[in-house]
């Protein structure tokens, strides 16, 4: 720890007294420190990110930066943050190999100041902003080249896992294993542990194949650990047997040259994050409004057919970017209805959001109807404007349109909504929240705030629109909470389409089969929850003492039932997105590769806060 942290003051301070008055340089004084914890910086993905950061934060004049480096001791690196926090850091940026040894410690310093988890993630969500990839779907991805590299024939695969208590390879692994069992008969018939290193993945494969063990696949959780595979093979004098790493770095021994030699089939390039990091770092130092919770970073497939061009200047091919014009850009966006209060703030967030970024926006509504919101992003395409966005309907059956845009050249960013297509090039980013933590939130209120109950309490859940994202992830993540506990017992869900008329007639129908033996409503958005209010009302029990409200949105009339007592709790979903997407839409023009997925930060409110925040409230 002490040899990490004298490190970073070498290279960026000076030894001796340390203080943000010391001169960064002759330009100017220091006014920000920040401290970036590693759990390790011996292997190529830690150090390319070590580079990253440097290399950004050396733009930045009044800033410093104190490095410590746990050697893979997670103890050590709670130490290394006590550490940090003493010499008065501004900011931590912190990457994480143990999730359950350092998510207390974080959660802790949260509490103080802001901090930035990078690359590997955390549970929960007690910190700033995540940055990272989508570990999961890098391990979809994956998949599906092996069941591609194995063909027809009923394949055993190897996987070679990083660290057993890194969320990273958990996902990783998660979204492997799931895509093989779907999609294919191949079978995965051993797993090992190579902790990221090389050496280590080496000497536990050796010691497998060893014993007879013959694999036609190995899929590893990074690059490094692929290398350890191939010299393990290499030295057994064992061929023919296909490898796919993760990392793609450009460097010796990274992702893209082991490739290129046939070292390795394929591999994922996982962006470390490192420049985004500090980026953001001065933005959360200088207050700018509006920042997001997590940046899920893009990955790119490189397999021998396109790797030259990633060793070159990159691929972008995949990802379309608006050329440069001399008029205004154009931004088409297929609005999904005017269902909810919700809606209404977002189309008017939005509309001003463009207004002020100088953007020409063509807004048409589709009323509630795929059918005319499919027609609507059709005619965009007529009118060739430049970028096209929407909320979509549902999750499913945009497939053709998509790719019809995609022909086009006119990238496609997603609001609010998420779809469900195989091919992920159809579409550009997603500008929202989390839904899956909304639910979890959601849930989580309600095990605490009936922690003294012991007697089953019994649930009506009122799901938005069917097959929609949000109502989809809205109530898994719910599930997920309650399930833990058999006192928590779901008498029935119903749709309510997110309308205040359809949770009052399904609250109606709920009471009319239930009656008092209903304890809790849980409510995908804040209309529905209204709409349920009312029927209890009319019923005459009180909501929020004789059924406890727990609802989603947290528009201005939620916070009014709520300061009445009329409704419990409810979890943010933010809609003000407009300037986020003006962002992403001005980033397009300027030839930046915009993240996959923007998940905005958001609140919860109990009684007691919304009295708080009430005044405060815009929608």
């Amino acid at each position: 720890m002490i040899l990490g942290t004298v490190l970073g003051l070498i290279i960026f301070g000076g030894i001796g007294e340390f203080s943000k008055s010391q001169k960064a340089n002759s330009l100017g004084q220091v006014k920000y420190l920040i401290g970036v914890s590693y759990p390790n910086l011996n292997g190529p993905w830690q150090l390319q990110m070590n580079k990253e950061i440097k290399n950004e934060i050396a733009r930045h004049d009044d800033t410093r930066v104190i490095f410590t480096d746990a050697a893979q001791n997670d103890e050590q690196q709670v130490q290394d943050i006590h550490s940090l926090m003493s010499y008065g850091i501004d900011l931590l940026i912190v990457s994480v190999d143990n999730a359950s040894t350092l998510t207390p410690v974080i959660s802790e310093v949260y509490k103080k100041i802001p901090v930035i988890v990078l690359g590997r993630g955390v549970k929960g969500y007690d910190y700033t902003l995540y940055i990272g990839s989508d570990n999961q779907l890098n391990g979809n991805m994956a998949a599906k080249e092996a069941i591609r590299l194995l063909g027809n024939k009923r394949g055993q695969i190897i996987e070679v896992e990083g660290n057993k208590e890194s969320l990273q390879a958990e996902e990783r692994s998660k979204g492997f294993r799931e895509t093989i069992q779907r999609e294919s008969k191949h079978s995965i018939i051993e797993t090992i542990n190579g902790n990221w290193l090389k050496d280590r993945a080496e000497d536990e494969l050796k010691n497998l194949l060893k014993s007879g063990v013959k694999p036609d696949l190995i899929y590893a959780h990074n690059d490094a650990m692929a290398l350890g595979a191939y010299q393990a093979l290499k030295q057994l004098k064992i061929e023919g047997i296909k490898i796919i790493g993760t990392d793609g770095l450009n460097e010796e021994s990274g992702g893209l040259r082991l490739v290129k030699q046939g070292i390795i089939d394929a591999t994922y390039i996982t962006p470390t994050g490192g420049t985004s990091a500090v980026q953001y770092a001065i933005d959360i130092l200088h207050k700018v409004p509006g920042l997001p919770k997590k940046i899920i970073l893009r990955n790119h497939e490189v397999t021998k057919s396109n790797v030259d061009s990633y060793l070159t200047e990159g691929d972008n091919s995949s990802i379309p970017f608006i050329k440069k014009k001399e008029r205004k850009i154009k931004l088409g966006f297929a609005q999904v209805g005017s269902e909810s209060e919700w809606r209404l703030a977002n189309t008017d967030s939005i509309i001003s959001a463009a207004k002020e970024a100088g953007v020409e926006l063509i807004l048409k509504n589709a009323d509630y109807s795929q059918k005319k919101q499919m027609d609507i992003i059709r005619d965009f395409i007529k009118q060739k404007v430049d970028v096209i966005a929407f909320s979509p309907k549902t999750e499913d059956g945009w497939e053709e349109v998509l790719m019809e845009a995609k022909n086009a050249g006119i990238p496609i960013i997603l609001s609010d909504r998420e779809i469900n297509v195989e091919d992920q090039t159809m579409w550009t980013s997603f500008i929202g929240s989390d839904f899956v933590e909304e639910g979890r939130r959601a849930g989580k209120w309600l095990v605490s705030d009936s922690k003294l109950t012991t007697t089953p309490l019994h649930i009506i859940e009122i799901e938005g629109t069917a097959n929609s994202a949000p109502a989809v992830d809205r109530k898994q993540g719910f599930n997920e909470i309650i399930q833990q506990n058999s006192k928590f017992q779901l008498l029935q869900s119903y749709s309510g389409d997110f309308t205040l008329d359809q949770g009052k007639k399904w609250m109606k129908q709920a009471l009319k089969t239930y009656g008092t033996e209903i304890d809790v409503v849980y409510a995908h958005n804040d209309d529905m929850a209204l709409g349920a209010i009312k029927a209890i009302e009319d019923y005459g029990l009180k909501p929020g003492v004789d059924i406890k409200i727990i609802s989603i949105d947290a528009t201005i009339k939620a916070f009014n039932s709520l300061k009445l007592g009329k409704m419990n709790f409810t979890v943010e979903c933010n809609p003000l997105l407009g300037p986020q997407l003006m962002k992403a839409v001005k980033d397009l023009e300027n030839g930046i590769e915009i993240p996959q997925k923007i998940i905005t930060a958001e609140e919860t409110f109990d009684q007691k806060q919304s009295k708080k925040e009430f005044s405060r409230r815009a929608y």
